[in-house]
């Protein structure tokens, strides 16, 4: 552990996991946020030499990304999902997502991330960890609101899961005022699969719309078990339920902009996934 002014560096998990429960600090990596002049005053917990969350790994059942990987880092591993590395690619520019960190986009508690659209559309998990133990919670309910999420006092992001697979079909597009260093105004996410001749997984999550990503699974529901020709002809009703269910914000454009790009980005994905 290493004591500067305004904060402390620590070079092992328990280090700062001890940190963090003894101290009011603000963890961070990259700290890309924080140049904007966020939290002037705070204390501040430095994880980007803590080996455990620098890694990328993968067991049976998912791909690990590690707290403080890069974007950079993440586009240069065989390991994250296509999907993954098509949205931070898209990340502001080389220098950003060089220091930008997957812990750092969830922790902001921003509808905008860009990582956490595909994440929630993928069904991907955090293990969140302290002192006194660890859990593992769904990235969809981390996010609680703009600048809220579930993190504790004493807590520390540790890695992303994301499942493994390799879905027949897959779509991500993000919509900003300019081609590149934009914030999102719409973003989109959708995942499709098949087994056996019928619908096993439809995913589709809209970013930067309102307080949270949204993704309604109570519509994805319609369609899963169907063959691809029902789900053809329910396309209509399928489409006309996200366009009730879509109550968004106002942003730096209108509501109804933001509904009509949201709907033209979920019908470019089922016509891309044959539906």
């Amino acid at each position: 552990m290493v004591n500067t002014s305004g904060g402390y560096s620590a070079f092992s998990l328990q280090e700062a996991l001890e940190l963090r429960a003894s101290q009011d600090v603000i963890p961070y990596a990259g700290g890309t946020d924080l140049m904007v002049g966020k939290h002037r005053d705070a204390d501040y917990l430095f994880l980007s030499r803590v080996p455990e969350l620098r890694q990328i790994t993968e067991d049976a059942g998912y791909v690990r990304i590690g707290a403080a990987v890069t974007f950079s880092e993440a586009l240069a591993s065989p390991l994250v999902p296509q999907l993954m590395k098509e949205a931070v690619s898209g990340i502001a520019a080389p220098a950003i997502r060089n220091a930008g960190t997957f812990g750092g986009n969830l922790a902001n508690g921003s509808p905008k991330a860009d990582s956490v659209l595909v994440e929630v559309a993928s069904d991907a998990k955090l293990r969140l960890v302290s002192r006194s133990g660890e859990r593992t919670m769904d990235v969809d309910g981390f996010c609680l609101g703009r600048g809220r999420t579930a993190l504790r006092s004493d807590e520390l992001i540790a890695e992303v899961l994301m499942p493994k697979q390799s879905p027949d079909c897959c779509f991500y597009e993000k919509v900003g005022g300019r081609s590149a260093l934009a914030i999102s105004r719409v973003s989109f996410a959708g995942i499709f699969d098949t087994q056996d001749g019928r619908i096993s997984n439809i995913a589709a999550a809209f970013g930067a719309v309102a307080d949270t990503v949204l993704r309604f699974r109570q519509i994805e529901a319609m369609l899963i078990g169907r063959t691809i020709e029902e789900a053809r002809a329910l396309r209509d009703s399928y489409v006309a339920a996200y366009a009730e269910q879509l109550v968004l914000t106002r942003g730096r454009v209108s509501a109804e902009y933001r509904r009509a790009v949201c709907l033209n980005l979920l019908n470019a994905f089922l016509s891309q996934c044959g539906l």
